[in-house]
């Protein structure tokens, strides 16, 4: 005799079926159901348990964007963010640059949605970001800031002035750019820069955000522009100091404490604290290298929104798991 348990047979299915149909499909409540069938609305709770539990009734969500909705609910509720979009897997392994495209059109997908007319967005350079600016078609009108200058070498698709003025050429509302290098040569040069009008309009601009949308890089080789600008004794020396992640170059250890090292006196980009105090903040941060940066970031409690892929989100929710928010 097999100890296999059984489901239900024909007649309890066709029953289960009933029951669940007039839940779901009609909208009757389990008292009412519970009235029809004479039988309680605690035994009612327990048929639908039931009907779930051996298939009969399915649940499936469709979803107008290709988002992993289960592990998107799991990131956002273990580090407690207003949202979270985990791309879904590919079937077939993708490049890079196919996965950029996809989390720049959620990104766009997203900012399309909720940003108003009362909003001031800022950018930061990122090639993820400028993937999100290339899908915006349409944005209601509001000021556009940069965050940050533009690393040195960079295709000219991927500087963050053509960003800017292109999402404010589609929204119609004012450009704010930063013409100048990311990283610079020294304290003084930095400052000088600041300086300008032109920039330190756009510095004066950080205050005024209601939302911005910035990268997350890794303290890694590849993994941030601003680590590979740099030369390997002063990357060594950051790392050392136990830098984890990087957001419009400024750096967090893995607690998500910004960190002041000498890098700080010679980047122009908006500093951490204000970053800090932007009401939104929606971070960019996918492929699985990018995790421990991830995390470290989310930890800082700046950030609102997360858009991120599979690949990032199954080691992240681990981590997350393996060192619970307080």
């Amino acid at each position: 005799m097999s100890g296999k348990k059984q489901g239900p047979g024909l007649v309890e299915s066709l029953r289960l079926a009933a029951v669940a149909r007039r839940f779901y499909e009609q909208g009757a409540s389990k008292l009412e159901i519970a009235d029809e069938f004479g039988i309680s609305r605690f035994k009612v709770a327990r048929m639908l348990d039931t009907a779930r539990e051996t298939g009969i009734v399915t649940v499936e969500f469709r979803l107008p964007a290709p988002v992993d909705l289960v592990l998107s609910e799991e990131i956002r509720s273990a580090y407690r963010l207003d949202r979270v979009l985990v791309l879904e897997r590919a079937p077939e392994p993708e490049s890079r640059e196919v996965a950029r495209r996809k989390i720049g059109s959620l990104a766009a997908r997203l900012l399309t949605e909720i940003v108003t007319q009362g909003d001031v967005i800022g950018l930061s350079w990122a090639r993820s970001v400028n993937a999100m600016t290339e899908a915006i078609e349409s944005l209601p009108k509001c000021p556009v800031v940069q965050l940050c200058g533009v690393q040195a070498g960079m295709d000219m698709r991927d500087r963050s002035v053509e960003t800017v003025s292109r999402v404010a050429s589609v929204s119609g509302g004012e450009a704010y750019p930063i013409f100048g290098p990311l990283v610079l040569p020294d304290r003084r040069t930095t400052e000088t820069l600041r300086r300008q009008p032109g920039i330190a309009e756009t510095f004066g601009q950080f205050k005024n955000l209601t939302k911005a949308v910035v990268s997350i890089g890794a303290w890694k080789p590849e993994e941030s522009t601003v680590y590979d600008a740099l030369d390997e004794t002063e990357r060594s020396a950051i790392a050392k100091r136990g830098a984890k992640a990087e957001v419009s170059a400024r750096l967090f250890d893995a607690d998500g404490t910004p960190m002041s090292t000498g890098l700080a006196h010679h980047v122009l980009a908006i500093s951490a604290e204000e970053l800090l105090a932007v009401p939104e903040v929606i971070a960019l941060g996918y492929t699985e290298p990018k995790a421990e940066a991830i995390d470290a970031v989310l930890r800082s409690g700046m950030v609102s929104t997360l858009i991120t892929d599979a690949a990032a989100a199954v080691p992240l929710l681990k981590l997350a798991e393996a060192r619970p928010l307080p």
